[in-house]
């Protein structure tokens, strides 16, 4: 076992001294060593609860035999960092988590791995990390929140974030504004909808890493706490019988999960984060398999933002197996794929159903014929742009208009809440892609001024950056390649006609290619925006988002 060489033989005596100063027993010591990758922290409202699960977790790993070894993750809550400079430590803590897993668990001689992420890149990050260190591990997240109540409605915190968008427009009181700020978010856990904590946790169970309500099971119901209870029961057998993440991520099981992403409308930010685990687990997941994935996977969930449901009405209904069910009646899945109960994925959904056909549609009933993300391609963006087609009016499919050109974020927002935007519009905000922001921040803001505004059908917006799973209208984000290096979206200028064909998977300036070629003849890499610290050594290594802005040494 790995902790052999932290627990047996002569040489390990220092090694021995040290665990007996932590209060581990002799018995302890000869057990198998778990290491619980707790990300608990008291700023971020999925976390603040995580203890409880460690020690649930804790107690399933010593009743099954093992040795339970709580060590930390970081987290950043990218509600709290959203708008400001934060949000450029969001997505780029996604490596640091999987880097700074691997180091935890590689120093001290793990033997298996339970992962307690839940908001936004703790879990692609610690899947990152299962895929790269490959020992055995399983997840068990905090689950999410929740959903509030306005007026009788239910309401998350992308109502939050539209009700600013509403105050500006003139068509909400302050008042009401603070009685949405007292009840939108009611209970610790991810954001209630199908937002990316909870798209990235509902995936771990498609991609056969998480057990069945692992993305779905409220924070706050004890059915969370006897899943934690089982992740440490199962750890031991996955142990037992060696049973790694490189056997479970495999090809199939991404091709899986993205069938999945496209029946439940994921966060567009699982564009990011599959190629990244995929890169990690040695599997090569091209983008451009997501419309070959779309074309023939019915989008059958239009959860919140895309809809009224929220994820505690989709785990009532079955949660992610029940969608898995529907996929499997006509063979979208494989269900040969392994995964960590030690069967297979359709052994695990022998005798599953679907119990609300009005969250989870029939296969032969769905919202859209096709997944709920589209890749879009053209000359804006040559490599990618992704948009969840699942949250677009049914108007905004097809559109084209002029170009309102900012160069970062903040200058988009005081424009749109300054009422400069108007009906017709295409808003691009560059100069926020991986590179050039750094850190690629989310662009919730502007897309929920928009939709606050009353524009949400009739103006578009595309960036370098990306969305969060809360944005919904014409949002294409990812652009790539972005503008810091010259890509094309670099080149748009105020007043262009930008046109937009999301059923046709296409994303194009009309400006002639001369044209074209002229502008970037005259245009300037910009300088860095951030010349130090950790962000400086990020924009330095960090690829493209078509690629999954995975970290690369930099060739020179």
């Amino acid at each position: 076992m790995n902790s052999d060489r932290v627990l047996r033989g002569l040489q390990q005596a220092p090694h021995r001294s040290l665990f007996g100063a932590l209060g581990f027993t002799e018995e302890e010591r000869r057990r198998p060593l778990i290491g619980i990758v707790n990300s608990q922290s008291e700023i971020v409202p999925g976390h603040m609860e995580l203890d409880r699960i460690a020690e649930a977790v804790k107690l399933g790993v010593a009743e099954a035999g093992g040795t339970p070894v709580v060590v930390p993750a970081i987290a950043v809550c990218d509600g709290i960092a959203m708008g400001h400079i934060g949000m450029k430590y969001s997505l780029v803590t996604r490596d640091l988590i999987c880097d700074s897993t691997e180091c935890l668990a590689m120093a001290h001689g793990f033997d298996g791995l339970v992962m307690i992420p839940n908001c936004d890149k703790t879990v692609p990050g610690m899947l990152m990390a299962a895929a790269r260190i490959n020992i055995p591990t399983i997840f068990c997240s905090g689950g999410p929140m929740l959903a509030g109540r306005v007026d009788g409605r239910k309401r998350s915190l992308s109502s939050m974030f539209e009700a600013v968008g509403s105050v500006s427009a003139g068509t909400m009181t302050e008042e009401k504004l603070a009685e949405y700020e007292t009840k939108a978010c009611p209970t610790c856990g991810s954001c209630s909808g199908m937002y990316t904590a909870n798209s990235m946790n509902c995936l771990t169970e498609a991609i056969g890493m998480g057990l069945r309500g692992n993305g779905t099971i409220p924070e706050v119901y004890s059915d969370r706490i006897r899943l934690a209870k089982t992740a440490g029961y199962q750890i031991m057998e996955l142990v037992k019988n060696n049973i790694r993440p490189r056997d479970i991520m495999t090809d199939k099981a991404f091709h899986n999960a993205m069938t999945v992403d496209m029946a439940l409308g994921c966060s567009t930010n699982t564009m990011l984060h599959l190629p990244a685990i995929a890169h990690e687990a040695g599997v090569k997941l091209d983008m451009e398999i997501a419309n070959e994935v779309s074309a023939v996977t019915p989008n059958l969930c239009h959860l919140a933002p895309a809809g009224p449901t929220y994820i505690e009405d989709l785990n009532e209904a079955g949660g992610v197996y029940a969608v898995m069910a529907e996929l499997c009646k006509k063979d979208l899945l494989d269900t040969t794929a392994l995964t960590v109960t030690g069967k297979t994925v359709g052994e695990n959904l022998e005798g599953v159903v679907n119990l609300d056909p009005e969250v989870i549609r029939p296969i032969d009933n769905p919202y859209m014929a096709t997944g709920g993300i589209a890749v879009l391609k053209g000359n804006i963006a040559p490599d990618t742009g992704i948009v969840k087609k699942s949250a677009v009016a049914p108007e905004m499919m097809v559109h084209e208009g002029p170009a309102r050109v900012f160069d970062c974020e903040e200058d988009a927002i005081a424009a749109i809440l300054g009422g400069k935007i108007v009906a017709g519009d295409v808003v691009v905000i560059r100069y926020e892609g991986p590179k050039g922001g750094p850190g690629m921040r989310e662009m919730l803001n502007p897309t929920s001024a928009i939709a606050g505004m009353g524009l949400g059908s009739s103006v578009a917006l595309i960036t370098d950056g990306r969305f969060s799973g809360a944005s919904r209208g014409a949002s294409i984000g990812h652009v790539s390649p972005e503008a810091a290096v010259g890509g094309p979206i670099a080149l748009i200028e105020e007043g262009d006609i930008i046109s937009i064909d999301i059923p046709n998977n296409s994303l194009n300036v009309k400006v002639s290619d001369e044209e074209l070629a002229k502008r970037k003849e005259k245009w300037q890499p910009r300088e860095p925006k951030v010349t130090t610290g950790y962000l400086s050594r990020y924009r330095e290594m960090v690829t493209s988002g078509n690629r999954g802005a995975i970290l690369e040494v930099p060739k020179h």
